[in-house]
């Protein structure tokens, strides 16, 4: 009998995923389309709780199956990420007169990364002293238990490793082993050893122009059906969308949220207003905020049901270089940096919210304004290298804590709610390597306004 409603639930899946069809054959535009995807994956999910339960055997069998077209979705576009940052950047720097502004731009992108890092830990911390949250208070099981362990024994490979050595983690000795993402530092190693490339090629440029001008129009080439292949597989998320919300919804258990109820609240208080601060300095610099978010929501859903930021770089750069104006050399910079370094919500919010929570246990003051002051810079330091995948923000609070002098254990138990705050963060550091982008942007006059302002240009309709 669970076969048979396994089934059904698959099939159920087939036609919202049939209206999705329709809709794009309609010409709906693709915004529509993805609020449309992301609207029937809430109410799917809704219903399959309602009948079955979150934790039932039909529904995790249903999940598997929506797997196929969720994490599948999610696969194609991971498959384009080393492809698509390493022609985008070599292709961008082969066009810049020199590597001054290469150097300009990477700083620029980091700067803005680590302020709104530094803030977002502000936020964060103001946000778990005003809703007095205390580790103390929360009790858990032997799943909890169990995460507090394997923290633990986690903290033993990371303990040891100084700053220098963290960011000497970001050259690549092996670029191909860094092309497999073997390392969760290996998106930056890809970068740098791009840049290289292109580096090389305006050298080239003084001692074999016709060399130079050759690998040009291969790169030309290259970048031509690269970025057809990511047009083609970004056509796929509203569907990828329906299916990862559905079964995001269909699988969490609403008992362990309510008993947590207030971390909950308080992370996505602090995400919102985190939001709202890039959106300020957004209006700073002279961009209209509504027409950025009206932009940027497909992106930012994508984001939020899939809870990788590496895996959203091809939308996160199609979004800004071709909905925001953008140059594709800063959109590609931004989007890759911003996927390892200076994560608002995994490494900026959440390790400060976690150690205010946890310092009362060790007896330290958390209102303390030198541990606060410390704690805002261990945060920001930290926040190089953490890796834009599930697991990120574990690891970023890993150091923050160790460095404070804070037991990790107590870390594991959140974890029954880490995945709903997982999405939410993850769109934030997504947000933030946007507004990243389209600050840089503006400073060094590579943004197009016209385009930032044209409400009528669809992802799935470029290239």
């Amino acid at each position: 009998m669970e076969t048979l409603w396994v089934v059904i639930n698959v099939l159920v899946l087939i036609l919202l995923v049939g209206i999705l069809y329709w809709m794009q054959k309609k010409h709906y535009s693709f915004t529509k389309r993805v609020f449309a995807g992301l609207g029937l994956g809430v109410l799917f999910g809704v219903v399959l709780q309602l009948v079955y339960t979150s934790n039932s055997d039909v529904v995790a069998d249903s999940a598997d199956w929506f797997n196929l077209v969720g994490y599948g979705y999610v696969r194609l576009l991971q498959m384009m990420v080393i492809p698509l940052i390493m022609v985008s950047i070599i292709s961008a720097i082969t066009k810049l007169k020199g590597g001054r502004n290469l150097g300009k731009m990477s700083g620029l992108i980091i700067a803005v990364l680590m302020l709104t890092t530094a803030v977002a830990a502000t936020v964060g911390i103001t946000t778990a002293l005003s809703f007095d949250l205390s580790a103390v208070n929360i009790q858990g099981g032997a799943a909890e238990e169990e995460q507090g362990a394997l923290l633990q024994e986690r903290l033993g490979d990371i303990e040891d490793r100084t700053l220098p050595q963290q960011i000497l983690d970001f050259i690549p000795s092996n670029p191909f082993e860094d092309m497999t993402g073997a390392r969760r530092t290996s998106t930056i190693a890809v970068v740098i050893f791009s840049a290289f490339i292109g580096i090389a090629v305006l050298g080239l440029d003084r001692k074999n122009k016709e060399q130079a001008d050759t690998f040009r129009g291969i790169i030309s080439s290259v970048y031509g059906v690269v970025m057809r292949i990511v047009t083609l597989v970004l056509r796929l998320t509203p569907y990828g969308i329906l299916a990862l919300m559905a079964k995001t919804i269909a699988t969490t258990n609403l008992q362990v949220i309510l008993n947590l109820i207030d971390f909950v609240l308080a992370s996505y208080v602090a995400l919102i207003v985190m939001f709202i601060v890039h959106l300020v300095l957004l209006a700073l610099f002279g961009f209209n905020p509504f027409t950025y978010v009206k932009k940027v929501f497909p992106t930012l859903t994508f984001a939020f049901t899939s809870r990788s930021s590496a895996a959203t770089i091809p939308l996160n750069v199609q979004t800004q270089s071709k909905k925001l104006g953008v140059s594709e050399g800063i959109a590609n910079l931004s989007a890759s940096l911003g996927a390892t370094i200076g994560q608002n919500g995994c490494a900026g919010i959440y390790p400060a919210m976690l150690a205010v929570m946890i310092a009362p246990t060790a007896g330290v003051d958390p209102t303390s304004w030198s541990f606060i002051l410390t704690l805002i810079v261990v945060v920001m330091i930290s926040s190089f290298g953490v890796a834009g995948v599930g697991g990120g923000a574990t690891f970023a609070s890993l150091i923050v804590l160790s460095t404070m002098n804070l037991p990790v254990a107590l870390a594991g138990l959140l974890i029954s709610v880490e995945p709903l705050i997982d999405m939410g963060r993850t769109a934030l550091n997504v947000n933030d390597s946007m507004t990243a982008g389209v600050i840089t942007g503006k400073v060094m006059n590579e943004v197009d306004k016209d385009v930032y302002n044209d409400k009528n240009i669809q992802l799935d309709m470029v290239q």
